[in-house]
């Protein structure tokens, strides 16, 4: 039966080419949408690396003094300060807060002839990885014991280390940063966290370095504030915070947000092109399935004669309904078969790196084909039943 129906297929090739573009088309699309969206869902299960729930940023606007240092003393001003709230159970400091779009990067290296290691920092302090509640997996987070320290301290994530210092502990080790034999900063590992994506669950895992924020020694001032709230506080908590701010230092604005509003922002910001993709993907589905059903019902019209032919001969019309909807899975098999050895290079190539491995590439395709498969049988359906009804005696004088 299946060799029958291939060389059907292949009899009315001519016919059957544009059927089998629209299909690898329409293949296509539902592919890149539903691989998009796979990955977005994969990564949004993947750990995070802090705990958002309760945690507050202010960002700093210094206005005309931007440029100007800001001496030790304010900071510790700040943090006594606002540690005093009662609703404050800790107070942090930090280059920026997490799912902000800001981003410090660098490439580092081990030693003056090893390769360079791409990777994200962040100034934090020694309450940051409190207020976030950072998993740290070996070692310790900053403290006083970094004070005067010859090297740099640091912490990294897990990723970072596995990229660094592959097959060995990182705990210890020392790299640099710099072109050449320039070395701008050297630096040691003090602590490992498990994971850390400050972009938020939608950003793709990427290497990570905190380096210790000491106010009026690191070479640029923390301009953003997390606090940790205690549970239960509401939001016109943020006009006695301003308030407390403006105690210390009215000469500056700030911005104060709970992370939960940064978080959905960010989130609205990554979703919308999904959605924004998945309608025009729909739309453009939905005319690939207009054009299949009109391309199959005109083959079965060309074909009353030969469907008329058959009946005479003793075919039921299940047999004729059943040919017909078997053609289209053939057809659909060859132009999904085609599809996939195509698609198929991009996991082996790697040329979209971990946005595409094979758990998203299998699942896009099992999914893809279940789409293609499924319109092409709701295609086929009408066509189908319509030839299946026609009388041997009409089929035959049909014109």
């Amino acid at each position: 039966m299946f060799r029958h129906l291939l060389k059907l297929t292949w009899k009315r090739k001519s016919r059957n080419l544009m059927l089998s573009l629209e299909i690898l088309l329409a293949f296509a699309i539902v592919f890149g949408v539903a691989a998009f969206g796979l990955r977005y869902a994969q990564l949004y299960r993947m750990p995070l690396g802090f705990d958002g729930a309760g945690v507050w940023s202010v960002s700093i606007d210094s206005g005309r003094h931007r440029d100007a240092r800001t001496d030790a003393e304010v900071y510790e001003t700040l943090r006594r300060g606002l540690a005093e709230l009662p609703e404050v159970a800790g107070v942090g400091f930090a280059s920026f807060e997490p799912y902000a779009m800001s981003t410090i990067s660098s490439d580092v290296r081990r030693n003056g002839n090893a390769g360079q290691v791409y990777t994200e920092m962040m100034d934090g302090d020694d309450g940051l990885a409190g207020v976030l509640g950072l998993n740290l997996v070996e070692g310790r987070w900053f403290s006083q014991l970094d004070n005067g320290a010859a090297q740099h301290p640091v912490v990294i994530n897990r990723r970072m280390a596995e990229a660094m210092f592959p097959g060995e502990r990182a705990l210890g080790q020392q790299f640099v940063d710099g072109e050449g034999a320039k070395i701008a900063a050297t630096y040691r590992v003090v602590g490992v966290v498990d994971d850390y994506r400050a972009k938020g669950e939608l950003s793709a895992p990427v290497n990570f370095i905190f380096t210790r924020f000491e106010p009026g020694k690191s070479e640029r001032d923390a301009r953003t504030i997390l606090l940790k709230l205690r549970p239960g506080t509401q939001r016109d908590f943020e006009r006695r915070l301003n308030a407390r701010l403006k105690l210390i230092r009215n000469d500056w604005t700030y911005q104060i947000a709970p992370l939960s509003s940064t978080r959905a922002s960010m989130m609205k910001s990554r979703t919308i092109p999904l959605i924004v993709v998945g309608v025009i993907a729909a739309f453009m589905l939905l005319m690939v399935a207009f054009g299949l059903f009109g391309a199959l019902w005109q083959n079965t019209t060309q074909r009353i004669p030969e469907i008329g032919l058959r009946r005479a001969l003793g075919a039921s019309a299940a047999d004729i309904y059943r040919q017909i909807v078997a053609e289209q899975f053939v057809l659909s098999s060859i132009a999904i078969a085609l599809g996939l050895v195509l698609l198929v290079q991009l996991p082996l190539t790697r040329v979209l790196g971990e946005s595409l491995d094979w758990q998203v590439f299998a699942a896009a395709a099992l999914l893809s084909m279940a789409v293609i498969y499924l319109i092409s049988s709701l295609c086929a359906v009408y066509p189908g039943w319509r030839a299946s009804r026609l009388s041997p005696t009409e089929a035959l004088h049909y014109e």
